[in-house]
């Protein structure tokens, strides 16, 4: 797998690398955040994006010394971002590494923006999955012994498949399938406070819905003129829930496409939209988010019934029906503080549905 330093091998669109000047570390924009880039919509970006894994102080902050022992390829603007002054208080600030925001011509609150997932392309063949500080869904249990314990996964020859021992040190056995993505889309909040990168939103963020891979759309509320929107916390693999608290986390770069929907036509297609609302080949995929996972799922069904009212004029008791008997709902992540579940409604269900 050839690895993937900053210009270096496919780039699809206008390119954004993920240098130091270009990226924020810990927090998410907000308005007061000057774009790194201005686009048309329609516009394909191409962003490279970096792994926190590896650059966090629990783990030294220097990742040529970190991955030393695995004998990989270290990217380099990894390295120059752990060993930059950039200012963050570890512990305060997130770990995620996420762009600084593009602005997108015309796009203004009210409307819908709307990121097309185009590309993602493995930038090293490997990544590394953590439970550390008594975080994850079984705080108090896990880690087993110290603050941090992390897998190193392999990526394997064909560059399908995740490899992970069954003991620590031991031949890497286990073999799962990779389907890379971005955990974190999300557009700039109004204010001059940024956002801590950890918890998702209306804004989006650290959503970490794992069927956002290639051909997918996430469709996000704008809240400032030219929604400021950004990317970041790549994956190569992640089950529904997370739970330990970090996936496969791996950089990628990602390429996307970014529309807007205005305003009208976003309630006339998926109603009032109150939290991200993802949309895939086959399915609608409406949210929910809330700290109490409970309060999550009522929030993604009511988001669903509105949704199924808006776009196919469905009675909500029938939807409430439907949803009941057709529809899984599935966590997204159960670690990010607010938790997340999200909802597949299959459009062919819709198939003869005239309106």
């Amino acid at each position: 797998m050839d690895v993937l330093e900053t210009g270096v091998g496919p780039i699809r669109g206008t390119y954004l690398p993920s240098t130091t000047d270009h990226v924020l570390w810990g927090r998410l924009p907000c308005e007061r955040d000057d774009a790194v880039l201005s686009v048309e919509p329609g516009t394909e970006v191409t962003f490279d994006t970096i792994s926190h894994e590896g650059i966090l102080e629990d783990q030294g902050r220097d990742p040529l010394a970190y991955f030393a022992a695995y004998d990989v390829p270290v990217l380099a603007d990894a390295v120059a971002l752990a060993a930059s002054d950039y200012e963050r208080t570890f512990g305060v600030d997130g770990p995620h590494v996420v762009s600084r925001p593009v602005h997108v011509r015309g796009a203004r609150p009210g409307d819908l923006l709307a990121v097309t997932i185009l590309e993602t392309l493995p930038r090293v063949p490997y990544g590394v999955i953590s439970n550390r500080h008594g975080k994850g869904a079984l705080p108090g249990e896990y880690p087993l012994e110290g603050d941090v314990f992390s897998a190193f996964a392999r990526v394997d020859e064909a560059g399908t498949h995740g490899l992970l021992p069954l003991a620590p040190g031991g031949p890497a056995e286990v073999r799962f399938p990779l389907a890379p993505f971005l955990g974190t889309i999300g557009v700039a909040v109004t204010g001059d406070q940024r956002p801590h990168s950890v918890p998702p939103g209306v804004h989006g963020g650290n959503i970490d819905i794992a069927l956002l891979t290639v051909g997918s759309t996430l469709y996000l509320p704008v809240q400032v003129a030219g929604a400021g929107v950004y990317v970041g916390d790549p994956h190569f693999a992640q089950g529904n829930g997370e739970v330990s608290l970090t996936a496969m986390e791996a950089s990628l770069r990602a390429s996307v496409r970014l529309d807007v929907v205005a305003g009208e036509d976003a309630v006339r297609q998926f109603g009032e939209v109150v939290a991200p609302l993802a949309e895939t080949a086959d399915h609608l995929v409406p949210t929910g988010m809330d700290e109490d996972l409970d309060v999550a799922v009522q929030n993604c069904v009511r988001h669903a019934i509105a949704l199924l009212e808006a776009r196919y004029g469905m009675d909500p008791r029938l939807a409430y029906a439907y949803l009941s008997a057709a529809t899984d709902f599935e966590i997204s992540q159960v670690v990010d503080v607010v938790k997340g579940v999200h909802a597949l409604i299959r459009k062919s269900d819709f198939a003869g549905v005239t309106r």
